[in-house]
């Protein structure tokens, strides 16, 4: 089939396997320019099929030589319909990295459920014996919880007032954007519980407790989970809202973890990243804008990274290298050093307090934005023939 993009709202519903592809070789081949890397040798990344999760898999597989699981939930392909993105991805990142001699298998089930553990638990059992990184990327809006049944679906509001200010609404059939006023309700205590059931460290802790007690762990074992502060303008939403609440939960969780296991000399810690487009980008109020002028900020300074740089400089500057990680006093990792720079936080400030209709062009990269959406779908990437017939099975996808 000729595949192009169907974008419902802020949504792409389909995905261009060979697009995809592309966009992992490209990760790929960055990555192994840069050199090889000492670090873990076999990995286990739950919610590693798209951004920092599967940059995370991709530094691991083709900077450290290590033997790679992912697990994803994601959507298969038929004859008449596309997989999801992140089913391409995986079954190129699978190719890509056994045609190095590397092992790697993705497993497409929910990370949140008992038996997808188990099953993760069976397979390192089987091909690893143990791992020594597990990295927690998931990244879902809902979650069945494995114990009692019940359905939590997240909500990202404020919490304890309204909130007012501005966001883009993206057309991206259009390339262009509209600035917009916006008005956010607080959200309830239930939506605040639901939001911290799905996205907090619980699900992170029960998976090191499932691979514990397997036995699977390496002497020196790390895990880490990501979370994203943000600034200011973001604050009602990220930090001060439902968002700020669940991730909150993880340096709970951080702390309950590494009393768990630092008897027997691992550890735990929560990584706090940069601002990256993201499937979940666009419908996050205020985080186009913000993103979008950030961008342009950085890309003028020079310092600008997507997904798949930002984890190369972590592990390779922070997690293993000889100089101790930058942490806060909460023994996060620091990895939003360069956006939370001075000189760019002021600029991204100036700008949003002139920025309107007329200079949104200007003042904000929203041509960047676009581009980084589409691609994570595996549109809009050079080299690649958009017009050619091609397999939803992904059949067309070669190392």
């Amino acid at each position: 089939m000729i595949i192009r993009p169907r974008i419902r709202g802020f949504i792409c519903i389909n995905a261009h396997p060979v697009g995809c592809a592309s966009h992992v070789q490209r990760q790929a081949a960055l990555t192994e320019k840069l050199g090889p890397l000492t670090g873990p040798r076999n990995v286990l990344v739950v919610g590693g099929s798209a951004g920092y999760g599967l940059a995370c898999r991709i530094v691991s597989g083709f900077g450290c030589q290590a033997n790679t699981i992912g697990v994803s939930f994601e959507k298969a392909p038929t004859a008449a319909r596309t997989a999801s993105a992140g089913w391409y991805n995986n079954l190129a990142f699978d190719r890509i990295a056994q045609s190095r001699g590397l092992f790697a298998h993705s497993i497409n089930a929910d990370a949140f459920a008992d038996e997808t553990k188990h099953h993760a638990t069976e397979v390192i059992k089987a091909h690893l014996g143990t791992i020594d990184l597990l990295v927690y990327s998931l990244a879902a809006p809902i979650r069945t919880h494995p114990r009692t049944g019940v359905l939590h679906r997240s909500a990202i509001l404020p919490i304890g007032q309204p909130h007012s200010s501005r966001t883009l609404a993206l057309d991206f059939r259009r390339r262009s954007a509209t600035l917009q006023d916006i008005h956010v309700q607080p959200a309830t205590d239930e939506e605040i519980s639901n939001t911290v059931a799905v996205m907090g460290g619980e699900d992170w802790q029960m998976w090191v407790d499932c691979l514990q007690h397997a036995g699977v762990l390496a002497s020196g074992f790390k895990t880490f989970a990501f979370n994203y502060l943000g600034n200011d303008l973001t604050y009602p939403i990220y930090r001060g809202g439902t968002i700020g609440r669940a991730k909150l939960d993880l340096d709970r969780s951080v702390s309950e973890l590494n009393s768990m296991l630092r008897p027997c000399g691992a550890m735990a810690q929560v990584a706090v990243l940069k601002a990256v487009v993201t499937q979940a980008s666009t419908a996050i109020p205020i985080v186009p804008l913000y993103f979008s002028i950030l961008f342009d900020v950085k890309k003028a300074a020079g310092n600008h990274e997507g997904a798949i740089e930002h984890m190369n400089r972590m592990f390779r500057t922070r997690l293993y290298s000889d100089s101790a990680a930058q942490v806060d006093p909460e023994g996060r990792i620091r990895m939003d050093d360069w956006e939370e720079l001075p000189e760019i936080q002021t600029e991204v400030a100036r700008r949003w307090g002139i920025i309107d209709q007329g200079s949104l062009h200007e003042l904000a990269d929203i041509e960047g934005f676009i581009s980084d959406f589409m691609n994570l779908f595996g549109f809009e990437m050079p080299g690649v023939d958009y017009d050619q017939d091609v397999d939803p099975f992904g059949e067309d996808i070669h190392p």
